[in-house]
Formats: structure tokens, sequence, C-alpha cells
């Protein structure tokens, strides 16, 4: 039986799609550092294979410069290869991520195969399994976000819509936009999470130059956690500051709600005091 590609397949949106494609049945190669690196171009080769399928995230991230062009060599080789579908995780709102999405589907056209874009708000799963996850099980989270609401999306959405796309259970050649199914502030969030533990968490408003310190404190590269904090001010800028539909088109039935997401994290044990240390 023809495989099923995963690049990141250990993280946080592979992992996922590893695991329903498993739980299906159906074969699944998953490629991770060090035998695929997106930052080391002599380990792209090990695309190129036949496969049904290939879902595609990039590190460290897709809106940065060069990513597109990567992405874009990364499918031709696959599509070469003979893998026939090729969905990308993409974000909203990023120019150079839009650009990586025009070079999949021209590459895709090229080699008669088809494509699928899933285009996401801000994960819900940052706040449990990235970077705000000991913050908040210290008690405080401190961020650049001011006030602006973001429609925060369940990384099990995100994962389900890719596995449909990579199925051909959704319609392809086209993104799917993916967003939550409600506004909120990172307090109003901050708040909810508070609310789940039944524990005191507080939220602070920050400077940029005050997060790129607290990232550096933690062991981010200077220019690293710079260019994080940028890429932060412009997907938190309000442009993304509404809804849509793109879980519903894929899955017909609505986006999970943050307040759920809360929920199930904190009984599976996201931010205990423990996790703090």
């Amino acid at each position: 039986m023809t495989t099923n590609l995963i690049i990141g397949g250990t993280g946080k949106t592979g992992r996922r799609v590893v695991s329903l494609l498993q739980g299906r049945g159906l074969p699944v190669t998953s490629l991770s550092r060090p035998e695929f690196d997106w930052a080391d171009p002599a380990t792209w080769s090990s695309v190129e294979r036949p496969a049904a399928s290939a879902y595609v995230t990039v590190a460290p991230d897709l809106a940065l410069p060069g990513a597109p062009e990567a992405v874009a060599e990364v499918a031709e080789r696959m599509a070469r290869s003979g893998v026939r579908r090729i969905v990308l995780l993409s974000g909203r709102g990023e120019p150079e991520a839009q650009r990586a999405e025009q070079l999949l589907a021209e590459v895709a056209a090229k080699h008669d195969a088809t494509w699928g874009v899933v285009r996401c708000a801000f994960f819900m799963q940052n706040f449990d399994e990235s970077l705000f996850a000991e913050p908040l099980a210290a008690g405080h989270l401190a961020f650049s976000a001011g006030a602006v609401r973001e429609p925060f999306v369940d990384l099990d959405d995100v994962a389900e819509v890719a596995v449909a796309l990579m199925t051909g259970e959704a319609a392809v050649n086209r993104v799917y936009e993916l967003t939550g199914p409600r506004l909120m502030t990172f307090a109003e969030a901050t708040a909810e999470i508070a609310a789940a533990t039944g524990r005191a968490i507080g939220y602070q408003q920050i400077t940029d130059a005050e997060l790129v310190d607290d990232l550096v404190r933690i062991g981010l590269p200077a220019v690293e956690a710079q260019g994080l904090a940028d890429l932060f001010a412009h997907v938190l800028d309000g442009h993304n500051a509404h809804l849509a539909d793109g879980v519903r088109e894929a899955l017909g039935r609505s986006a999970r709600d943050f307040a759920d997401y809360a929920e199930r994290a904190a009984r599976a044990g996201a931010w205990t005091e423990e996790a703090a240390s």
C-alpha cells in the first residue's frame, strides 16, 4: 500500500496527523530532523518517494524569508517522485506564507498532482504545548499582543482538515482558512484558562522589546528572538481579527471552542503548579 508522507511528523500538527492516519489503518512515513531538515537542503532528497499524499509543515516558520522557495523545491521533488496530493500548513495574513501557497499550486499543476492548504489562525495549543505553557503554569503570562482579538483554532481541527484533504474527503486544489468560532484577546484567553484550572492566573501586556528580552532569557538566540517578536507583531496587529468557516467547509461541523480546549487541557494536567518547575 502506498504510504502517506509527513514532513514534521513529531511536531504539534504533524503528530496529530500521523495519529489520525494510523487510526484509519493507513501507512505513514514520518520525516523529521535529522532525516529531513529545512535548514539542510542535502536532506531534502528524503522526500523523493512515491506516496498517495504528503503533509508539509515548515520549521521554524513558513512566513520567514526563503521559506516559499524551499517549499517549492521540496514540493517539486515530491511531485516528480509520484506524490499525488500535497497539503501545506500555512498561516493567515502572512505574505510569505501566501506566496508559498501559490508556488505549491504551480508545482502541483505542473506535475498533474493536487494540492490543498490549511491556513490557520493562532493555535490554541500554543498555550499548553509551546511558549506560553510554563508561564501560565507559574501563574502569570506576559505577552505583547495588546487588545487585539484572535480567533484561536484548535490543532485537533487543523489535523482533521489536513487528513480530510490527504484522503480526498475534502475538496482539493483550494485553501481552507481555519479559525475558532469566536474572537478573544489574550487576556480573555488567560482568564478562561484560569477558570478551567481553578487557579489565579494573570495576564500582563509588555512591549515587543521586553518580549525579546524574555525570549533571550529563556534561551533563544537574540536573532531568533527578534524574528519571533517581529512575526508576532505582524500576525497580531489586528488584520486577522475576523472569523473564517474553513472547518465547517471541510468537515461539515463547527470549529471547537476555546473553553472546551481549556477544559480538556486542564483535565489532562496542563498548567499545574508542578508544570512550572
